[in-house]
């Protein structure tokens, strides 16, 4: 059994932010005290959870019920949680949905992993159920469609913001909610240097050291899906990232 940093009754008190639509959250964990604790805490913040118990299970519930977001332990009976990723990634009706990877596993190799495998986020156990409502709440207020102009267009991208869909030169390109979220607030302040540590707490809502090589690592997998546009993020030694401005 798996030891949890805090228990529910002292590290979960009613968030900040609640859900203009009830979200549905999907929780694919094999060990039941873990799944139970996750679910308690995410409807008690007003979340609507689906649980599943192994790996065969949970793709087959997200393929079905296509929740706003999933949280995916790796190890898993079944089929292991990089399985059911990468099976939930060539579906089209499961590509964008956000995940997080929740593993015992706290070694930076395998965090980087996960994230290069195009995670939206990745908790290791023991862990703060608080912590990780947090960053449930982090990845659906990005996701959620952003208010103004519903579409936006920088050189040879446009974002519509509302469906959450990306063009490159009028056709159709795949990234995922965090990937877009970025690479939006990139284009919106052209030719301004972000600040990685603001980067980091705007788009996934903490900053720390621990956590600097998400942010490269979401940024180099950005720049591989962009291709031969991937010239546009610009890295700003010691500082951050930007785009370049449309007439450079």
């Amino acid at each position: 059994m798996t030891e949890l940093s805090h228990v529910a009754d002292s590290d979960t008190a009613r968030p900040d932010y609640l859900p203009l639509a009830m979200h549905r959250i999907l929780i694919v964990e094999d060990e039941q005290d873990i799944a139970d604790l996750i679910g308690f805490n995410l409807q008690r913040a007003g979340f609507e959870v689906l649980k599943a118990h192994d790996g065969i299970e949970g793709t087959e519930t997200a393929l079905r019920e296509r929740p706003d977001l999933i949280v995916l332990d790796l190890m898993l009976p079944g089929r292991d949680g990089y399985g059911v990723f990468r099976e939930l990634r060539r579906d089209s009706r499961t590509v964008g949905i956000p995940v997080i990877m929740l593993t015992a596993r706290a070694q930076t190799e395998d965090r980087i992993q996960g994230l290069e495998a195009g995670a939206d986020d990745y908790v290791t156990k023991p862990f703060s159920p608080k912590e990780l409502l947090l960053r449930v709440q982090a990845i659906l207020k990005r996701t959620d469609a952003t208010p103004g102009a519903v579409d936006f267009t920088h050189g040879p991208f446009r974002f519509d913001k509302n469906a959450l869909k990306f063009y490159i030169e009028q056709q159709p390109a795949e990234l995922t909610s965090t990937e877009f979220k970025l690479l939006l607030y990139l284009c919106e302040r052209a030719g301004k240097t972000q600040d990685r540590n603001d980067l980091l707490r705007t788009i996934w809502g903490y900053s720390d050291a621990a956590h600097s090589r998400t942010l490269d690592t979401h940024m180099k997998r950005l720049r591989q899906k962009l291709e031969s546009h991937g010239s546009w993020i610009e890295t700003v030694r010691g500082v951050g990232y930007r785009v370049a401005r449309a007439e450079e």
